[in-house]
């Protein structure tokens, strides 16, 4: 495989950027014209010695906004473990680079534009979650990676990456044409990755999570549900569980992606927004595209849809299932389970009754694994995707429950576990385990939905329990500000970051400019000011008791009403994505 550079300088002149590789016995430098924008290779005697010197940890890419093209570099890395012997770094700090050496040229609206689009950038850097190898591709399972040709071990990091979790694809497109340059790059993963070295039996094994979370249909909770045209599921995670000890290796690998038509749930004010399916698309078409990408990828599938079966997911879930059986497909096969209704009053033990209905298909579809030798020994044949309304809490709970099952099994196979002993016997290892998963859950919550995930305390703790309940209303209200007031802004940035938006040169005019409503401003006003005298009134009684009561009333009754046309009209008071068209969210 054609590895990466892992150490390099940037050198900085007016004219030029120069990116030197610093790995041993290199000579090679990236030549980046601030003008033109060409990207050539050169050698190090071309760098000019009074160009301004800094070490960096690797390239992002390039984009193009209204004051013109941005390097992105990462500044600060740390390493997460070895995996396989390859060292797996997290990008922990990014800095922002303007091609142009001023911004004089623009007018004042557009310096505005540009202000606002360097900020969503930086939002989506400072999201935690991304991850990178120089000379490893962490974009495929171990069980991808033994299943290829000669012909792909030969390709660059860049060629052979799993185009579904490359975040920064976009930003690299410059470099895709020119192989000479695929060195200086490298695919960033977004997710979760956590390596632990771990102790059973006085042996020694390595353990790691990783979560590849899609770029295809990315964004965040309210804005981005369902698939596309192309049959991509919102907030689809890739998580593989891998195993190594004394040379052999296992991994066990879930999925989790939204529920597979089309339909949304805008933000209106609402603590939870009615789901729509929509009535004027063909859901079979875009259905069974998903998932004849799916049985491509991994094999059999066994849908575990965790959603309530009544209220407003109701109808959610008998689409599902209708939809399951229309499309008839022997290798599809549908488990509903109410994940609420059977776990209702911390009645968490029934859990146990969703792994035994899967244990028999568990065994069947098996994991992967491969001996000291390098020899396959058994294939993962088939996938369990889990979901449920955001594919967060109760899905991660799910997988950590699955995972662990396979894990007793692969620790039993791989030598580390004798027969008879279980893997919750094992404190030291289980407080591991069930941390990471949680720390898993987290970090999948923070990137879709704002905050961390519910229902983490079961997941650490294998209880449920009532700091647990604090915990979870105290995210839950952070979700509800956030998916309401700030996720438009989120949207658009990761829009932005990924090429869903694109900065036309050309047109002069960018869609943050869009007029508020009179009832925006007006409204809120009116309620805070009604609400306000309320309070004083109470405070302040009058003469009599009627008079008071009067006010209170008055002022009481204009404050809800004001309320509830504001509730009313709530779509038009929430933070709404600006650069994506409102149909392509739908």
């Amino acid at each position: 495989m054609a590895t990466a550079y892992e150490k390099f300088n940037l050198h900085t002149t007016p004219e030029k950027f120069y990116i030197e590789a610093c790995d041993d016995g290199t000579n090679d430098v990236l030549s980046i014209d601030r003008v033109s924008t060409e990207m050539i290779l050169t050698v190090r005697k071309d760098i000019p010695p009074h160009a301004v010197t800094r070490p960096i940890c690797g390239i992002m890419g390039t984009i193009r906004l209204v004051a013109g093209t941005y390097l992105i570099i990462i500044t600060k890395k740390k390493k997460v473990g070895d995996l396989l012997g390859h060292a797996v770094w997290k990008a922990m700090d990014f800095d922002v680079i303007s091609y142009k050496k001023t911004v004089l040229h623009l007018t004042d609206n557009q310096m505005q534009d540009n202000k606002a689009f360097l900020s969503m950038i930086n939002s989506v850097l400072l999201t935690d979650g991304f991850y990178f190898a120089t000379d490893y591709d962490l974009t495929h399972t171990l069980q991808r990676l033994a299943n290829t040709s000669p012909e792909f071990q030969e390709m660059s990091l860049l060629e052979r990456a799993d185009q579904r979790f490359v975040w920064n694809g976009h930003l690299l497109r410059e470099f895709m044409p020119q192989p000479e340059l695929h060195r200086f790059a490298f695919p960033v993963v977004h997710g979760f990755i956590i390596m632990k070295s771990c102790c059973i039996n006085g042996k020694i094994f390595d353990w790691n999570i990783i979560s590849r979370r899609s770029c295809f249909r990315a964004g965040v909770r309210y804005y981005v549900r369902g698939i596309d045209s192309e049959g991509h599921a919102a907030n689809f995670v890739e998580t593989e569980q891998i195993v190594q000890y004394s040379g052999g290796k296992a991994s066990f690998v879930q999925t989790r992606g939204s529920i597979p038509f089309y339909w949304s749930q805008r933000p209106n004010l609402k603590y939870k927004p009615k789901p729509q399916i929509s009535k004027t698309i063909d859901h079979l078409d875009g259905f069974q595209r998903h998932f004849d990408s799916q049985i491509i990828i991994y094999g059999k599938q066994v849908i575990l849809n965790l959603i309530d079966q009544k209220g407003t997911e109701k109808q959610l879930e008998q689409a599902f299932d209708k939809m399951v059986s229309s499309l008839g497909n022997g290798m599809v096969k549908y488990i509903a389970f109410d994940f609420h209704k059977e776990c209702s009053r911390m009645r968490w033990h029934r859990l146990q009754l969703l792994v035994d209905m899967v244990t028999e298909m568990q065994d069947e579809y098996g994991y992967f694994l491969v001996d000291v030798d390098g020899n396959v020994l058994v294939q993962q044949e088939g996938m369990f995707r889990s979901n449920c309304m955001d594919c967060l809490d109760r899905t991660n709970v799910i997988q950590s429950l699955l995972a662990r099952r396979s894990l007793q099994s692969q620790l039993e196979r791989l030598g580390v576990l004798h027969m008879g002993q279980r893997i919750e016997d094992q404190a030291d290892f289980e407080k591991i385990y069930k941390n990471a998963w949680a720390d898993n859950a987290n970090a999948c919550a923070k990137q879709y939905a704002g905050t961390g995930a519910l229902k983490t305390d079961f997941t650490r703790t294998g209880k449920r329990t009532q700091w647990g309940l604090v915990m979870d209303g105290w995210n839950s209200m952070i979700r509800y500000y956030k998916n309401n007031f700030s996720d438009g802004f989120r949207q658009d940035s990761i829009d932005l970051f990924l090429g869903n938006y694109a900065i036309d040169e050309a047109d002069m005019t960018t869609p943050l400019h869009e007029t508020k409503d009179w009832k925006f401003l007006t409204l809120p006003i009116i309620m805070v000011v009604a609400f306000s005298m309320c309070i004083i009134c109470l405070l302040m009684a009058g003469d009599t008791w009627t008079e008071t009561l009067a006010y209170v009333l008055f002022w009481g009754t204009a404050s809800f009403v004001t309320a509830g046309v504001i509730l009313f009209n709530g779509r038009e008071f929430v933070d709404a994505p600006k650069l994506v068209q409102k149909e392509k969210m739908d």
